[in-house]
């Protein structure tokens, strides 16, 4: 049975992301005091006695249209409910009922989804007759808490438990699954959301032609051909120096996280746009990082012609040579044109990344190389390889025994990673080398 989904709603700057760190024992929900900074839903795995269910942070709900972006995330935080099988209706113990509270109630009251309604920011657990005005929310009894301290949240998680085990959920599979984590990454605009919305058959992330629509990393567990994948879309990546909101530097930390624990990063490229040079920087945080790449060509369609097409081409050969190893693909995120190549150079990536090369085939490789003489020296010491095995995985990682560890320089490992390449399937892996001394 798939974990129990529990949404967490409520007008903005209530506390929502707040009261899903505490349940979640994590700060991976972007908690700011400025309000619409919760966009996309989010997904976050919580515990409690021995119960594992899921949280679906939402973005606040306004019932006016004022912002660019509240359509979008009205329908998303809607969209939660109708998922879930239990719904958290948080709203503010300070502020009392505000007319968006009462808009959201009625809304509630239409669904057969159970609710349970919390009264946040009560840090003072005497002061009960600031419950009552919450009756008339038509919710049945508030449950005070305070998120940021936890007050009565202990006694809030044994009574969604029994709410689950009453619905007969309470028996899960393993929370964790076994799954290749792919990070979407770019930078800001590129269509990251829009190949992620494409990718998992859920238009989960919104989009939006304003950069930067995007701030937390967003998990999607999803099954493609048999196997499982964690698909994270990732906040845009861009200079430090040129994030200038205290929201979007979290955001870029978690985009940074994602990257930190995927196995492949997809690289998307705006190709109307071009490469540029925050392409590259973002392909230098996943390389750092050592993970597996493919670079998506996006937008495709709207570049004019063989000869545009093939110059971007040329570029991305040009300056991206220090993740040539990444295959290329160009797509259509928004009509998903080409996205089954994308899964294809995924999986490819992925097998390469993981494998192990036997290394009796690998001493055979070798072999050959040494039979050509490319070697290096200084002054009377020679290079010579004895040996070489696979130490590792997930990048590749070789360790080569020789005499004389101290002789080797860049451009000779540059010899030996092409050698080695066009010798085994090596496609959307990094490798690295490691020389110890062998007499």
């Amino acid at each position: 049975m798939p974990l129990p989904i529990i949404a967490v709603v409520g007008r903005p700057n209530v506390g929502k992301s707040t009261f899903v760190n505490r349940i979640a024992q994590a700060d991976e929900a972007i908690v700011h005091e400025m309000r619409g900074v919760t966009r996309d839903r989010s997904y976050h795995i919580a515990d409690w006695n021995g119960v594992s269910f899921k949280l679906i942070d939402t973005g606040g709900i306004e019932m006016g249209d004022d912002d660019k972006f509240q359509g979008h995330i009205r329908s998303q935080a809607l969209e939660a409910t109708r998922e879930a099988d239990l719904i958290l209706f948080l709203v503010d113990g300070k502020t009392g009922i505000m007319a968006d509270d009462e808009a959201v109630a009625r809304i509630l009251q239409r669904t057969e989804k159970p609710v349970m309604l919390l009264v946040n920011k009560m840090d003072n657990p005497g002061k009960v007759d600031a419950m009552w005005e919450f009756y008339a929310l038509g919710l049945g009894d508030p449950w005070p808490i305070s998120a940021t301290h936890g007050n009565n949240t202990g006694d809030l998680l044994d009574a969604v438990v029994d709410k689950l085990r009453e619905l007969g959920l309470d028996k899960n599979d393993d929370p964790d699954p076994d799954s290749m984590n792919i990070a979407i990454i770019g930078r800001p605009n590129a269509g990251k959301s829009s190949l992620t919305n494409k990718l998992t058959n859920n238009e989960r992330s919104i989009v939006s032609d304003v950069a930067g629509t995007t701030r937390d990393a967003i998990d999607t567990l999803v099954e493609h051909d048999g196997k499982l994948y964690t698909i994270v879309d990732t906040a845009g990546l861009r200079k430090k120096s040129l994030i200038d909101e205290d929201v979007e530097y979290y955001g870029f930390v978690r985009a940074m996280r994602a990257i930190d624990r995927a196995n492949v990063a997809v690289l998307v490229v705006d190709s109307e746009i071009g490469l540029t040079n925050e392409d590259q920087r973002v392909a230098g945080f996943a390389a750092d990082r050592g993970c597996a790449m493919v670079i998506v060509l996006n937008k495709w369609d709207l570049v004019d012609g063989p000869e545009a097409k093939q110059e971007i081409r040329e570029k991305i050969e040009d300056r991206m040579v220090f993740v040539g190893y990444a295959p290329v693909v160009s797509a259509v995120a928004k009509t998903g044109k080409n996205v089954d190549h994308i899964w294809n150079a995924i999986d490819r990536a992925y097998a390469n990344y993981s494998q192990t090369i036997p290394t009796s085939q690998l001493n055979n490789w070798l072999g050959e190389i040494r039979e050509t003489g490319h070697s290096i020296s200084k002054g009377r010491k020679i290079l010579r390889m004895k040996y070489v095995t696979q130490t590792d995985t997930c990048p590749p990682r070789f360790t080569f025994f020789v005499n004389h560890p101290d002789l080797i320089n860049d451009s000779f490992q540059r010899f030996l990673e092409n050698r080695l390449r066009k010798s085994f399937d090596l496609t959307g892996t990094p490798v690295y080398f490691k020389f110890k001394k062998k007499d």
